[in-house]
């Protein structure tokens, strides 16, 4: 996952777009991406929703990168380390979701 990172953050900064990234903006983006993949499967059914998802596979995947992309985005603009935020979520949801 770090290259990933690292990979978003330098195609961002080699373009000089991060003086438009605010928590604000990159917020919004985020939730308009998920929309987006939202999209794809509005008006079927739950059990059509995986051929669906197989059908439109490419565009599946495109959303769910620029989610990310946007996430890694607001993560850095926040100084968020993922990593951590994730084990420690994780851990909180254990607690919270004991296994039965």
């Amino acid at each position: 996952m770090l290259k990933v990172v690292e990979r978003v953050l330098k195609f961002r900064d080699e373009r000089g777009w991060k003086k438009y990234h605010n928590p604000k903006d990159l917020a919004a983006s985020i939730v308009i991406e998920a929309s987006e993949l939202l999209e794809i499967f509005q008006w079927v059914s739950e059990e059509e929703s995986y051929e669906e998802a197989r059908r439109n596979i490419e565009r599946v995947k495109e959303e769910v990168a620029d989610i990310l992309i946007y996430l890694i985005y607001l993560a850095d603009v926040l100084q968020i380390d993922l990593e951590e935020a994730v084990i420690e979520k994780l851990k909180k949801n254990e607690e919270k979701y004991p296994i039965r």
